[in-house]
């Protein structure tokens, strides 16, 4: 019994070790906590955001907004893509169309916190990718299920100009009485100037029937999305950036939308198109959860006995 004893009891040490370290670390109360959808770095929430017209955005002002940049091997350096939105510390949601064919995550990454897209300031952060989920109902020819998710390898540490925005649930029915918003980087030329620094303008929902009388959407628009027009209507850059609202009764921002096409810059032709969050909360919830990691430890664990079952059998 004594030869036997010294490996079953380091085995049970190493699995009290593995358990130790492949617990995920807890994550902060997620998206309908008081944690979500605030505005520190902005004293009166809603008062520089009143024109319908898109301008510069306040520093802070929108703080769960990110760009996501891919690396151009000719270049050496890293381009803003598309735009996302930061959902808790570890997740981002964008639209699957800013994927195209760069499924890879290590071609990625996220930076949070950033008002001038080549002028970071002290509080912006760039993180990693670990894995980059795209919705498996998605197709290029529609405008169905546009929608993505990138998960970070480190957790994102909160501050006043970094916070995540509230995800809908169905009680959340956008009225009169919720203001509505856009932001995003442009990239729109005028007079040979590129705007990088980030823009935004409140919009106004337009109803789905309305939409689809547009030729652009030829009756093809559902339920699963939502139309929004403004003067200056966001650009074809600005994809995977936020539509969010705002609801006086809890003061928080909510992400109604997700940015999948627009008509371009100051053209109001027909109003742009948004992916609805609250049709994919069941895609969003499930996503959130890190299979990865938990599959991981799982295969550890098994191993570990595998080896001690062997080890106490041939001692």
């Amino acid at each position: 019994m004594s030869r036997n004893f010294c490996p079953v009891a380091f085995s049970f040490w190493a699995l009290l070790v593995l358990f130790r370290e492949a617990a995920p670390k807890a994550l902060p109360p997620m998206n309908l906590s008081d944690g979500c959808g605030a505005r520190p770095a902005i004293v009166n929430i809603t008062a520089e955001t009143q024109s319908l017209g898109g301008h510069v955005a306040q520093l802070g002002a929108w703080p769960w907004q990110v760009s996501l940049q891919i690396y151009r091997v000719p270049s050496g350096r890293y381009q803003h893509v598309c735009g996302g939105s930061l959902i808790n510390n570890n997740s981002v949601l964008t639209v699957a169309r800013c994927i195209e064919k760069w499924v890879n995550p290590e071609y990625w990454r996220v930076v949070i916190g950033l008002h001038h897209l080549y002028k970071p300031h002290s509080h912006t952060i760039s993180h990693r990718v670990k894995s980059i989920i795209v919705h498996s109902g998605f197709k290029w020819d529609s405008y169905e299920n546009d929608i993505a998710m990138f998960k970070l390898v480190k957790l994102v540490e909160y501050n006043k100009y970094i916070q995540p925005i509230c995800l809908p649930q169905n009680s959340h029915l956008v009225t009169d009485k919720n203001p509505c918003y856009i932001s995003g980087w442009e990239n729109r030329k005028k007079k040979g100037k590129i705007e990088t620094v980030l823009q935004e303008a409140q919009v106004i929902t337009v109803p789905l029937y309305v939409c689809n009388k547009y030729e652009r959407y030829k009756e093809r628009l559902s339920t699963d999305m939502i139309c929004a027009a403004s003067p200056t209507n966001s650009c074809m850059e600005d994809s995977g950036g936020p539509l969010m609202c705002y609801f006086p009764n809890v003061s928080k921002y909510y992400l109604i939308g997700i940015t999948s096409f627009s008509s371009g810059c100051n053209q109001d032709d027909y109003p742009g198109l948004y992916t609805r969050t609250i049709s994919y909360r069941k895609w969003i919830d499930f996503n959130l959860h890190d299979k990865t990691t938990t599959a991981m430890n799982i295969q550890s664990i098994v191993v570990l006995l595998t080896m001690e079952w062997i080890t106490f059998h041939l001692l």
